[in-house]
């Protein structure tokens, strides 16, 4: 039991990752009810989302949970940026019978959702993508008690997150799946292995470590824990469960891939992400270079995602896989949380004999 978990209250040192897009309420009730923390990825939910989700999770359990934003500024890029972006996909927007036009809003407004946030009081609020400031952080403590976690990919940037106060960081490395959360520095130089990337955080910081990237057993728990991080996120292996809410076109996607699958890819949000390597990403791949920044890329790909979705084309979704996903267990996700927790008290027995 670590001080992590005692603060948080959960009886597993599991933290289901939350998945923009991908996760439900039913996910990270089911998580929570176990033993573990479960999450509702934010990032693109409006401020009224937030809310039913929030409800529908407290509705369904009494455990705490958690709720993750994106850090970002809604954007005003030039017509001649977003001309040069929508000519790009043209051909694919005339694949699926799509009209190219400008996106109603590119983002979600960071300033509502934080104050929708506030208003949910989830026990955990977590942060990808950017950081606070201090002045935001000390909010969320005093207006919603909610324990705040950064998300960083270098030391500098878990520096970054314990100056202006967070309660714990996610060490996340490479091999995890969806997108990177660098702040600070390059993308290039931000690639650092979780092995690598933990025990730096854990020897540079007085805060906890959590633990993320291509952890999807009980010996990826154990091992984490090996380096000093006190609890692990884990977003792929629940990606399987029943209650995520991807498409079965996902679903194939990701029973028939293997760890060299996987890809860092710009061109479906604009921002380096990890993902099931699929037509889109090869046919676009020249232009990786050349895609308009998130949120931009990822409003203008939206209407294609949503439109290979719905025809069960695995081609053209996103499919956001980390390096583990070869281990994906199809299991509901109180029965996975329950394994995990059998599997990393059993290799916890086995180390110390």
């Amino acid at each position: 039991m670590t001080t992590l978990m005692q603060r948080l209250n959960i009886a597993l040192p599991i933290i289901q990752g939350p998945m923009t897009g991908s996760d439900t309420p039913q996910l990270a009730a089911a998580v929570s009810a176990a033993g573990g923390l479960g999450f509702l990825g934010c990032g693109m939910r409006a401020p009224q989302a937030m809310r039913e989700a929030a409800a529908a999770v407290r509705a369904a359990t009494d455990r705490p949970f958690g709720m993750n934003l994106f850090v970002l500024q809604t954007p005003s890029p030039g017509a001649a940026e977003v001309a040069s972006a929508m000519e790009r996909l043209a051909p694919l927007y005339a694949k699926f019978g799509l009209t190219s036009q400008t996106p109603a809003r590119w983002c979600e407004d960071f300033a509502a959702q934080f104050e929708a946030l506030i208003a949910a009081r989830p026990a955990v609020a977590s942060f990808t993508f950017g950081i606070l400031s201090a002045a935001q952080v000390q909010r969320l403590k005093a207006e919603a008690g909610s324990y705040v976690i950064g998300t960083a990919t270098t030391v500098a940037e878990a520096l970054a997150w314990q100056q202006v106060g967070a309660d714990a960081v996610v060490a996340s490395g490479m091999e995890a799946g969806g997108h990177r959360g660098t702040f600070l520095g390059d993308w290039e130089g931000s690639l650092i292995g979780t092995l690598a990337l933990v025990p730096a955080c854990v020897d540079a910081l007085s805060i906890p470590v959590i633990a993320a990237g291509a952890i999807m057993d009980g010996r990826g728990i154990a091992a984490a824990q090996a380096l000093g991080a006190q609890a692990v996120q884990m977003g792929t292996a629940f990606l399987a469960c029943p209650e995520s809410s991807i498409v079965p076109a996902q679903r194939a996607a990701i029973a028939a891939a293997q760890a060299t699958d996987t890809r860092l890819t710009r061109i479906f949000s604009g921002r380096p992400a990890r993902g099931i390597l699929n037509q889109a990403m090869r046919s676009l791949q020249p232009h990786e270079a050349d895609v308009p920044a998130y949120p931009i890329q990822n409003a203008l790909m939206g209407p294609l995602r949503r439109a290979a979705a719905q025809a069960g084309d695995a081609g053209h979704i996103a499919l956001w896989a980390g390096q583990g996903v070869a281990a994906a267990r199809v299991l509901a996700a109180g029965e996975l949380v329950a394994l995990l927790g059998q599997e990393w008290r059993d290799t916890r027995n086995k180390l110390s004999n």
